[in-house]
């Protein structure tokens, strides 16, 4: 079905608010805005009426929990790369994926992932070595997973395909590839990979993967509509090996979202971060969904310092999270200034246990090293029921399991090899 994109007053009229809750809307990020060659907002306004029936209690019912199968499917094995604290990896096992190896070069996440494998019975080969130093020859598996991190391509856009890879982490994956010769890789990163060096980087990387025998297509999936209660956004690669008829399939975004009160219910109590007492005396005068811009302007000028007089609407300072809506996507601190992440009620940054619920991690995942350590290991993750939809997709793609309404079938992208 066609996209309908309209402006924010024909949105009103349509839905029958003011164009101030459109905007309202979109200042909290509950809804997105794209701009028209004169610069107008528009907006979708399938996208409106889903956040509307959800405000009004008509939307479909959401309840929070971690999504998990009852068994694993033993045949489908799986090879995680750049595995962090295990947020991708928890999901993929939850939807019925069996890992054969993990690799984790830091040694707080890698412990983590070993500790967490031991308490949980999940049998993981975790291997904390420099992926560089890894042969994965001999290695079988039938899906590759990796959250490799977004360098700089030296030689990006200059159609050298797999050579223009060389020396970034990006080759370590598309190296896993060629020796596996896995049936699916999923590739995963920060929605920024698509402007990354003008959309050049994520080009090279299809195209590499493309030379490697791999129909590919991907898409951004918003975590907020997918079980999680978290405004986060993540750009998954989805690559099936040429020789295959396995169809690419991405999760169907759910008719809600959860919200932080339904997250937090009964969270257990934890350590975590605490403001010293100037700055607790400045979140203290915020109001529940607000930020630096509730505050009386003496005090804003002075907490916000030269920040104040630059641009953009830095929202992000001082900011109070709502009850009401999901979090805002979480950071590797808290309590960093910049990107503020409040508890709605009580004058504190969120603590271990609620970050790790607002990612879908279980109560019983616990995380190694100190306070910061857990917070980075938290917040660098992938939503554990993002990726259990993920998984669920690949399970899906390789006949394990029904391919069923809440996922989307697309087409290969016909990649342009001019130059090579």
């Amino acid at each position: 079905m066609q996209l309908q994109f309209v402006s924010v007053t024909a949105a009103a009229k349509a839905l029958d608010v003011s164009a101030d809750t459109i905007r309202r809307w979109n200042k909290l990020g509950l809804i997105k805005a794209t701009r028209d060659k004169n610069g107008k907002r528009l907006f979708n306004l399938k996208e409106i009426q889903r956040l509307q029936r959800k405000l009004n209690g008509e939307g479909e019912e959401a309840s929070f929990r971690v999504l998990k199968e009852d068994s694993a499917i033993e045949k489908a094995t799986c090879i995680d790369l750049f595995a962090g604290a295990g947020g991708t990896a928890l999901g993929f096992a939850n939807a019925g994926l069996s890992h054969v190896y993990l690799n984790e070069f830091n040694a707080k996440a890698a412990a983590t992932l070993r500790n967490n494998s031991k308490k949980q019975n999940l049998g993981w080969n975790v291997d904390d070595r420099d992926i560089r130093d890894v042969s994965f020859k001999g290695m079988k598996a039938e899906v590759i997973q990796a959250g490799f991190p977004c360098q700089a391509f030296s030689y990006a856009g200059k159609s050298r395909g797999f050579n223009d890879t060389r020396g970034t982490l990006f080759f370590e994956f598309a190296r896993a590839i060629e020796e596996v010769r896995p049936k699916i890789a999923i590739g995963e990163n920060v929605r920024g990979l698509l402007r990354h060096d003008e959309g050049r980087t994520l080009e090279t990387m299809l195209n590499t993967l493309d030379e490697l025998g791999y129909y590919v297509n991907y898409r951004v999936l918003r975590a907020q509509y997918l079980d999680v209660p978290q405004k986060r956004e993540r750009l998954i690669i989805f690559a099936v090996r040429k020789d295959l008829s396995c169809p690419i399939l991405f999760p169907r975004e759910k008719d809600y979202f959860i919200s932080l009160r339904e997250a937090l219910k009964d969270c257990p109590a934890s350590d975590g971060q605490q403001y010293p007492e100037k700055k607790k005396a400045v979140m203290d005068l915020v109001p529940e969904g607000g930020c630096w811009r509730d505050l009386p302007d003496d005090i804003a000028r002075e907490y916000m310092g030269g920040s104040y007089y630059l641009g953009g609407g830095k929202t992000g300072m001082a900011r109070r999270l709502s009850w009401d809506y999901p979090s805002l996507t979480l950071t590797c601190s808290p309590a960093q200034k910049q990107t503020e992440r409040c508890h709605p009620s009580e004058t504190r940054p969120l603590n271990i246990r609620e970050y790790a619920r607002i990612q879908t991690f279980p109560d019983e995942w616990e995380f190694t090293g100190g306070i910061s350590d857990q917070y980075k290991q938290i917040g660098n993750a992938v939503p554990v029921n993002l990726g259990y939809h993920i998984g669920r997709c690949v399970l899906a793609s390789l006949g394990y399991i029904e391919r069923t309404e809440d996922m989307e079938q697309v087409c290969p992208i016909v990649l342009n090899h001019e130059g090579r």
